[in-house]
């Protein structure tokens, strides 16, 4: 069997939100947008429900309805890009949270869905989405008058402790913010960890919960077992994969394996990238393919069936140093074409 197996530990994701839960005096919700960050939105909303969220967090109206036939009705699903023109019929049939963005977003929303229950997203300082401080204080007291059930923003440095973009968020936030009735809340998993003075009413944890960092006591979430195919010796002066890209200096052995880009197994991480055979590291060599990684053995006398790229040796975040990347990423490229299984639920 060809297949890698791509294992979701669902009790994992649970423990890691009870643990970022528990440093939050208010409520924490949980962020499952982009299908829960890769690993499924189904099996991982219905965990965390069960586990006692009661507050979640998509980027799309799509997204809201999907999980809305997953979870029912006793749920609050807010969706961060807002009231988007011809979301209206989804957000009322679903009963999603927009969170408003901007000015018009908010005419949409209360002509077309007068009464309906509505968020309020703040630019405080990161310039991707959200009401600036002049828009918000021209509308504030319009926004305010139709009863928002919460008002947020985003933290553009929040995984950087002693960065001073965080301060001055707090600070932007709190003078947009103070004095108003509605539920706040700007932390998402790295202000829930820079601690209370960021918590206001709501934290909405996100990347803590599949085990990446800021969160550095997470549990893992994820491993990927991919099966070896082929195991060859290769002598001085042979090459290895397109290119020629690496070439052998002494004798030794290649496993290739059955996974590649098309899994979501960044290329450009080759270079640096290993996997592990048991409890022995092994370099990958020559370029990722489509379908089929090379792999340096040398070091094995018994070659295993399969081999780990995420699991107990290496997490999401040491995969991403070795492609330039972060760990969301290594999380929401994984391939459509893994066998997965989920424990723990």
């Amino acid at each position: 069997m060809a297949q890698s197996l791509l294992t979701i530990d669902l009790g994992a994701i649970c423990a890691n939100w009870r643990a970022l839960a528990q440093m939050n005096a208010g409520e924490t919700a949980a962020v499952v947008k982009a299908d829960a960050y890769g690993l499924g939105a189904e099996p991982v909303a219905k965990a965390l429900a069960d586990a006692g969220a009661r507050t979640f967090f998509v980027a799309l109206a799509e997204e809201g309805v999907a999980l809305r036939n997953v979870l029912g009705p006793d749920v609050t699903i807010c969706v961060f890009g807002g009231h988007m023109a011809g979301d209206a019929a989804l957000i009322r049939d679903a009963n999603l949270v927009p969170m408003i963005n901007s000015i018009d977003q908010m005419l949409r929303h209360v002509e077309a869905l007068p009464g309906h229950p509505f968020g309020v997203q703040l630019d405080s300082g990161m310039n991707r989405l959200g009401m600036e401080p002049a828009e918000w204080s021209a509308l504030r007291d319009i926004a305010l008058s139709q009863k928002p059930v919460l008002v947020m923003s985003h933290l553009a440095c929040a995984d950087e402790r002693a960065h001073g973009m965080n301060a001055f968020q707090l600070q932007t936030f709190r003078q947009m913010t103070d004095g108003i009735d509605a539920p706040r809340s700007l932390a998402a998993t790295g202000g829930t960890i820079l601690g209370p003075d960021y918590h206001f009413d709501m934290t909405r944890p996100g990347i803590g919960l599949y085990g990446g960092l800021p969160f550095v006591d997470a549990r893992p979430v994820v491993s990927l077992a991919i099966p070896v195919i082929q195991v060859r010796e290769v002598n001085p002066g042979e090459s290895v994969g397109y290119g020629n890209s690496w070439v052998a200096r002494v004798p030794g052995r290649i496993a290739t394996i059955s996974a590649g880009y098309a899994d979501g197994i960044i290329r450009a991480m080759g270079p640096k990238a290993h996997v592990w055979a048991g409890e022995t590291r092994c370099k990958i060599v020559g370029r990722i393919s489509m379908d089929l990684i090379g792999v340096d053995v040398s070091a094995i006398t018994k070659m295993p069936e399969t081999v780990e790229l995420l699991g107990r040796h290496q997490s999401i975040d040491m995969l991403a140093d070795a492609a330039g990347t972060i760990g969301y990423e290594i999380l929401t490229s994984l391939g459509g074409r893994y066998a997965r299984r989920y424990v723990g639920g």
